[in-house]
């Protein structure tokens, strides 16, 4: 009699995570952006607030003269890399009464790790 052994594949789950994404790819994600928002050294704000560095910062107090919304402002939110995540899905959902106006957010999980990639690499330029 013949027996058989099967053997299971071990599958490995790997986090996907920010910091092993595409900044350039980014760049293209924030085409989107764009309409409302400068990065770059010599960003300036406009319909929304520059992005210069924004990683790191508290929510509703990073560019200097922007009026920023009560609601952002009292959030008490660090922009992390998860905070940005989600508000790069969808902003209303981190912080509700805020004045952004996206309602489309990114919807891919890649694009919004790159877009983070993105911002995140021009702080550094």
């Amino acid at each position: 009699m013949l027996k058989w052994v099967l053997a299971a594949a071990a599958i490995v789950v790997v986090p996907f995570t920010a910091s092993a994404q595409d900044a350039e790819a980014g760049a293209a994600v924030f085409k989107k952006c764009a309409a409302c928002h400068q990065i770059g050294p010599d960003a300036k704000n406009g319909l929304g607030p520059n992005l210069q560095c924004v990683a790191g910062s508290q929510a509703g107090h990073h560019a200097e003269g922007f009026a920023y919304s009560d609601a952002l402002k009292n959030s008490g939110i660090t922009w992390d890399d998860e905070h940005l995540l989600k508000w790069f899905e969808k902003d209303d959902a981190v912080v509700k009464g805020n004045k952004m106006i996206f309602p489309a957010g990114v919807k891919s999980e890649e694009d919004r790790a790159n877009l983070l990639a993105f911002i995140k690499a021009q702080c550094k330029q």
